[in-house]
Formats: structure tokens, sequence, C-alpha cells
């Protein structure tokens, strides 16, 4: 079994008009904060219960402490689909954004019984990235980022020179850099901010580094946390991860 068969588990879901797709989201635990867990990759709603990462927080979810939503990612049908132009996965990246602030954000809200409800934010490596840029697009709706072993810019490797506000407002380092004082301050005051790498194979701490170096010229406050050298870009390691974070480092 990928969960304990007494973890309170749904399944639930929704045709998505903005983006022509049946999206289903599953949540585990019945009480607690509420955190959103994206996908890596082009993967599924349920990969992060596949690969035991609910598994490693399960008695977090038993305790009361956290309430996990999981939702599908939109890479398969932009960033990773070689077949889409950078054009097109730039504006299906805007839809997809759109339909986390519109409809997963009404819903968790629902399911939780508070309208006004704040949600932590987390994934890994390109689930990272959609955690990252989620958050820092919408302070007023998400509080926690745990970001692990993530990338935070899309450009070269993704956008291929294309310019466009469908990017420049789903790139975190783009739009972070000419953040507003109001936003600034909401980042400094009302959030926490994790940004976690290991330094092992197939890492990239220096995204996290730069992630880090920007916010430190905004003023705003976060922790940095880069692993050993031993730590690889692989389950294992977020599992360790995740669970140490949101046991000892949030404040909820």
């Amino acid at each position: 079994m990928f969960v304990d068969p007494h973890l309170p588990r749904h399944i639930f879901g929704w045709y998505s008009p903005r983006l022509g797709l049946e999206m289903p989201i599953v949540s585990y635990g019945d009480r607690g904060h509420p955190l959103l867990v994206y996908p890596t990759a082009q993967a599924d709603f349920l990969e992060n219960e596949r690969f035991y990462l609910i598994k490693s927080i399960e008695h977090l979810i038993f305790a009361g402490k956290v309430r996990v939503f999981s939702i599908d990612s939109i890479n398969r049908y932009a960033w990773m689909n070689r077949s889409v132009s950078a054009p097109e996965a730039a504006r299906r990246q805007a839809l997809y954004s759109s339909y986390v602030e519109d409809e997963v954000v009404p819903h968790i809200r629902r399911v939780m019984n508070n309208p006004r409800a704040r949600i932590g934010v987390t994934g890994a490596s390109f689930g990272a990235f959609h955690a990252a840029n989620q958050f820092f697009r919408r302070p007023d709706l998400f509080d926690t980022l745990i970001a692990m072993s993530g990338f935070y810019d899309l450009e070269p490797d993704y956008t291929h020179g294309y310019k466009a506000d469908d990017v420049y407002f789903n790139n975190p380092v783009a739009y972070l850099a000419n953040s507003g004082d109001d936003t600034l301050r909401r980042y400094r005051d009302e959030c926490d901010i994790h940004i976690v790498s290991g330094q092992g194979a197939y890492e990239a701490p220096e995204c996290s580094k730069q992630l880090s170096d920007l916010l430190w010229t905004k003023g705003v406050g976060h922790n940095l946390d880069l692993w050993g050298h031993d730590v690889n870009h692989d389950w294992p390691w977020w599992r360790k991860m995740l669970p140490h974070y949101l046991s000892n480092k949030v404040r909820w």
C-alpha cells in the first residue's frame, strides 16, 4: 500500500473550462493546515503518493498538523512537450496558474470550511518551480513555500528567447525583481519561505542560490538550506526534506 488504509483519502475533480481538461485532485487527511503539493516533471496527481512522499508525512497528516492536496502537472501539455511552441506553452502555463488560483484554491477553502484560508505549497524538481511561481504570484492566497531541488527561471531552456506577459508573470526571477512594496511587505511579514536543495548528482543548487540572492536584494527573509554533496536529485531525499520542514521549520 502506498498509504495507510486508515488515512482519510478522497479523490475529486472537475472539468476545467480554462484548461479544456478534466483535472483531478486528491486530498489526504481531514484537518490541519492546507498544503498543496505539485508533482514532478510531467506526472499526475497521484505521483507523490506512488513515490511515498505522502507516506513520509503520514504521521503529520494523522496528527492533524497538515491536510494535503495534490494536483496534476501541466508540463506534458506545455514546457515539456516538444511539439508545443514557446508562445503556446507560455499561454498554457498562464491558464494553469489561473486554474490553481481561481479553481483549486476555492475548492480547498470549501473543503477546509474556511473561505479565507491561506495555503502552504510545495513540490520537488519542476514541481518546485510551480510551487514557487504560485506562491510568489499570490502571497494573499499562499502563506508557506517549501521548494525542494528546484529551478526558478524559465529562460533560456524553455522559452527559447520568447518574451511576453505570459512568460514574465510566470517566471519568478523576472517578476520578483520588480515586485512592489506591498507585495514585498507581505512576503516579509506574512510568509514563510524555505528553499532547499541537495548538492549531489543532478542537483542544481545554483538555481536555489539565484532565487535566494534575489530575495535578499529585496530584503525578503527566507531560509536557504543546501544539503550535502551526497544528496541527489531523487525521491529518497525529498522524502527526508518534506517531513523535516513540516515537523521542525514551518510556523503552523
